[in-house]
């Protein structure tokens, strides 16, 4: 069966095997997940439904672009799922997700939406200031708390590398990602001895439509991941038996955290903001 714009879901499987069991077997059965994915008309989004459609799971597939959406659910030949057209970035966006979702029960739940901005502070858009929160924080928060009774399977939000320091010129971006890893990992521990497996991932510069929404003027260095490896990286994490609460995905972006905790917290945002202002040496 191919994927399908509406959906009406029959709760009609097995319950989540209890915590013991899970933690034994490790990986996690996705055929008996349905997975509500927001962010999922492109990159990491979009990739994840690709990966989890491919592990056998049904999809909630949620962003502002039907058109991209259709297009993927088109796609993902050999699952079922549903597209739903919303924009995140407005208030109560829980609350409106799970009346859109309906009687689909969503047992696991990627927090992928989300967008930056670039450029000195002083300088940027009050109200594209105020939607990035929005979506970064406000949504992640709000849909977490709406779905997490019902969900069983996992619960992945997507921070950034950008979250283990400030970053000057993308400070409201920086800072946003810090809470959604901060949250995370503390929602992580209050739910160990339960099915659910919690994981916050940090991700580097990844070769998705990020900079495009954030400008053209914007100039990419170093090494890009691919969305594939990033959301290969979650999914390994997650196979675990004992995932812990976070995961960066690539040698050199766990090499960068890594070498950042040895240095001066002065010396860590000076750097950074050379670079992020294109006068790194």
């Amino acid at each position: 069966m191919t994927c399908m714009s509406r959906l009406r879901y029959r709760d009609d499987r097995p319950h989540p095997r209890p915590f013991l069991e899970r933690a034994l077997v490790g990986k996690v059965d996705y055929s008996k997940e349905t997975v509500l994915i927001t962010g999922a008309s492109s990159g990491i989004g979009a990739e994840f439904a690709r990966h989890l459609a491919a592990r056998g799971a049904s999809l909630v597939l949620v962003a502002r672009r039907v058109d991209r959406l259709e297009t993927l659910a088109a796609e993902l030949v050999g699952t079922t799922c549903a597209v739903i057209p919303l924009d995140l970035a407005e208030p109560d966006a829980g609350p409106r997700l799970l009346q859109a979702v309906g009687d689909i029960k969503v047992t696991s739940l990627i927090n992928n939406a989300g967008f930056g901005t670039n450029g000195a502070f002083a300088d940027d858009d009050p109200e594209r200031l105020t939607q990035e929160l929005r979506l970064n924080i406000e949504a992640l928060v709000s849909i977490t708390h709406a779905f997490l009774p019902q969900l069983s399977g996992v619960l992945v939000n997507v921070a950034s590398n950008a979250s283990y320091q400030a970053v000057p010129y993308m400070a409201v971006y920086g800072a946003s990602k810090a809470f959604v890893r901060s949250f995370t990992e503390a929602l992580w521990f209050e739910y160990r001895e339960s099915p659910l497996k919690v994981l916050a991932l940090s991700p580097g510069s990844t070769k998705t439509e990020f900079f495009d929404v954030m400008g053209s003027e914007v100039k990419v260095g170093g090494i890009q991941q691919t969305a594939d490896a990033v959301v290969a990286a979650a999914i390994s994490a997650l196979d675990r038996r004992n995932p812990g609460p976070g995961v960066i995905p690539g040698f050199s972006n766990k090499a960068m955290v890594a070498a950042g905790k040895l240095v001066p917290n002065r010396v860590l945002v000076s750097a950074t903001g050379k670079l992020m202002r294109g006068q790194g040496e």
